[in-house]
């Protein structure tokens, strides 16, 4: 008796045409950036080359022609929009001067564009103090930075505290609310958690060890990350003398700095996608009375490898004391503002500097800034 044939698959429902294609379309994006990222290394010629960047721009992936936008007004007029893919961002600054405040700020407006994730990784801070911070920030209602309804993180444990105080001594019930209840039912909270809220499936956190966290690993999690989000990544380290580097070794600091800024360097190519770290002073740097580049912990390689450098200061210690319209009283208010100097550039103007705002109580820049009117230390006047 011959094999009966087997019986036919049930069909699934028809997905309608626009949705099929826009899923085909969408795979075939992915296809195409796996195999860019895994090809990354190999030969091509130069029509290949323009055929891939044509059949990219046919399916409306205009990712490496349109910078993503750090929030940060004029500082993204300065480097060209924003932050671009294969480019590698330093920021530099002396202890206390707002480079975590800035950067985490800056991963928060990456991760608020519904198609964009921020991976940060912190040497410094556990993810439940980022998540505190973000909370804080959240609360001052960016880019409005309305500080009336701000709450600070003492304040914040306050009410994490005094609420489950009043639940364990029973006097709101017997069941233990979760911290996401706490935090929605309280009218100092709830909006800052609900515009966290928004992001929060798009910010990635990772408590880095100096000791385990190495660039090899920056590099897998990044890679993998990529294949998840079809390489809408934007990698945040904090911060780079700390990155760890075994199995290879180093002799000196130096050394050690330029192994991590070249594969960082590496990765933000290699991968396609923008890495952007902060950098620490060394001791002559802390010892100036203004930061520049050269001053950054470690070796030349800093200044080679990135293609952006920042440069913060507090702008009350770099006025120019000896100006004409220098008034001690005056300036006083200048201590809550930094100066952003673009020390390095590759694409447009360098040696530009603009000021924010800093609201440290809430972890928070005003990121509508300005350039600086002042004249700086330096013998450097900056006009509008």
């Amino acid at each position: 008796m011959a094999d009966s044939p087997p019986p036919a698959p049930t069909p699934g429902p028809a997905r309608p045409p626009r949705a099929q294609a826009a899923a085909q379309a969408q795979q075939a994006a992915s296809n195409t950036g796996a195999s860019r990222r895994n090809t990354s290394h190999l030969p091509r010629t130069l029509a290949q080359v323009m055929n891939d960047a044509n059949d990219q721009v046919v399916r409306g992936d205009l990712s490496d022609y349109v910078p993503l936008p750090t929030g940060f007004d004029p500082l993204d007029g300065m480097i060209g929009g924003g932050l671009r893919k294969t480019e590698l961002v330093l920021l530099g600054g002396a202890q206390g001067i707002g480079k975590t405040i800035a950067t985490l700020q800056i991963a928060r407006n990456v991760a608020m564009h519904p198609d964009q994730f921020a991976f940060y990784l912190s040497y410094e801070h556990t993810e439940t103090h980022l998540m505190n911070r973000l909370l804080c920030l959240e609360s001052v209602n960016p880019p409005t930075i309305d500080t009336r309804g701000g709450i600070k993180l003492k304040d914040l444990y306050d009410v994490i505290i005094s609420q489950r105080a009043r639940e364990f001594l029973g006097r709101e019930g017997n069941s233990a609310g979760s911290l996401q209840t706490i935090l929605r039912e309280n009218p100092k909270t709830s909006m800052a958690l609900a515009r966290m809220n928004k992001y929060a499936d798009r910010m990635i956190l990772v408590k880095a060890s100096p000791a385990v966290t190495t660039l090899r690993a920056i590099r897998e999690m990044t890679a993998r990350l990529c294949e998840a989000t079809n390489g809408n990544v934007t990698v945040f380290v904090d911060y780079l003398q700390k990155v760890a580097i075994h199995p290879e070794r180093a002799t000196d600091e130096n050394e050690k700095v330029t192994i991590v800024v070249e594969g960082l360097k590496d990765i933000a190519l290699a991968l396609d996608v923008p890495v952007f770290a902060i950098v620490a002073a060394d001791r002559e740097g802390l010892k100036s009375k203004r930061l520049h580049l050269f001053h950054l912990r470690g070796s030349s390689a800093l200044d080679y490898e990135c293609d952006i450098a920042v440069i913060m200061n507090n702008k009350y210690h770099i006025l120019a004391k000896d100006h004409v319209s220098f008034n001690p009283y005056k300036a006083k208010q200048y201590r809550d503002w930094v100066v952003f100097t673009v020390e390095k550039n590759r694409a447009g103007r360098a040696m530009m500097d603009m000021e924010f705002q800093l609201h440290a109580p809430y972890f928070a820049f005003d990121p509508r800034g300005q350039a600086v009117q002042q004249q700086l230390i330096d013998d450097k006047i900056i006009e509008s």
